[in-house]
């Protein structure tokens, strides 16, 4: 006999079945659940997503709330190198273009694939804050006054920041079909998309940039980009966790997709991704300069992928699991700072946002 619960008011009366609810639950899955128009989120499947979108959200900042005249009058200064200057506008360079390949995979190939409701509350959630980071690009290139036509031709000419988006959009562009999610072939397709972009290209191939930019942070150098800085890494640090609970989830619902011979290719997809993130990192530091060289970034670049090896419960590519920036961490305590949007009447960033990332994730 079906579980129902009557409720009567007024004088009409609604039955409302609780079988159908348990079977609605049941459905839901990251791939190939429950086809249906209605954006209908309870009830919840993966708490995981929904706790992520909600201190996503929290953690929402506008770029033009952050002060850059300290930034504007020391670029206009003799105070700050050329090679200083080199690592801010290959920062720019890059991520003009990178945050948009992230959030575009996302909307187009992630969020069109995944069933569950929630999933695609918090993949949505993702792409906005892609969207923040690169309205934040765009304010620091006209407070600095470079030429938007510059960063452009970076993003099409420097051959290693061409070679690393080429790596990444060419996985996101096979994807953009039809395609059968109840293939192994196809499942693991997308389980690789998903480590790449997530573990790969956030979480291991942006560190290396966030920690040069940062470094100059800490010696009073473009206070504004730093602080900005600071703030996306924080929501990387959210966007890591999604793709991470969202590549072990699928895993878990499709134990097919984890063969030895897919997990060792993710493994050489995160060695590639280290690689060619290295070559990147001799043409940001061609010399060493104020305290930074590319060896400390090469170390830290391989101690962040094997992190995140071992976070997918995949074997790390080496022995190197001591974190070279240890400061890296303090600069991500955000506990201590009052809110950022000082003259606001609104307390506009919630207490949770102040949190910081997790350790885990630095």
């Amino acid at each position: 006999m079906p579980d129902t619960t009557t409720i009567q008011v007024g004088n009409r009366t609604f039955v409302l079945d609780r079988d159908k609810a348990d079977a609605a639950i049941a459905a839901k899955s990251v791939i190939n659940g429950r086809d249906t128009m209605f954006f209908n989120i309870l009830p919840l499947k993966y708490q995981w997503a929904y706790d992520l979108y909600k201190t996503m959200k929290a953690n929402h900042w506008e770029p033009e709330d952050i002060q850059m005249q300290t930034d504007i009058q020391q670029w206009r200064s003799d105070d700050i190198s050329d090679v200083e200057r080199w690592i801010i506008k290959m920062g720019i360079g890059y991520f003009s273009a990178a945050e948009g390949i992230v959030g575009d995979n996302i909307l187009h190939v992630v969020r069109e694939v995944v069933t569950a409701p929630e999933l695609k509350l918090v993949l949505g959630r993702h792409a906005h804050e892609e969207n923040i980071h690169a309205d934040s690009l765009v304010y620091m290139i006209s407070s600095l006054g470079i030429n938007p036509h510059e960063c452009e031709a970076m993003f099409e000419d420097i051959p290693t920041i061409k070679a690393k988006n080429n790596f990444v959009v060419s996985n996101s562009r096979a994807l953009r079909r039809d395609i059968d999610l109840t293939v192994t072939e196809n499942k693991q397709a997308l389980a690789k998309n998903i480590f790449m972009f997530g573990q790969v290209m956030e979480g291991t191939q942006f560190y290396g940039l966030f920690g040069m930019i940062l470094s100059l942070y800490r010696q009073n150098k473009f206070p504004g980009i730093g602080q900005m800085f600071r703030y996306t890494l924080r929501d990387e640090s959210n966007h890591i966790e999604v793709f991470r609970n969202l590549l072990n989830t699928l895993v878990t619902e499709n134990p097919d997709i984890w063969t030895p011979e897919f997990q060792e290719d993710l493994r050489q997809t995160m060695a590639e991704g280290i690689r060619l993130e290295k070559e990147f990192i001799r043409d940001c530091l061609p010399v060493s300069a104020v305290g930074l060289s590319a060896e400390e970034f090469e170390r830290y670049i391989d101690y962040n992928g094997n992190r995140r090896l071992t976070n997918c419960r995949l074997d790390p590519l080496n022995d190197i699991n001591e974190n070279p920036f240890p400061w890296l961490s303090e600069s991500m305590d955000l506990k201590k700072e009052q809110n950022f949007f000082e003259g606001k009447v609104t307390e506009y960033q919630k207490a949770s946002a102040l949190a910081g990332a997790d350790d885990d994730e630095l």
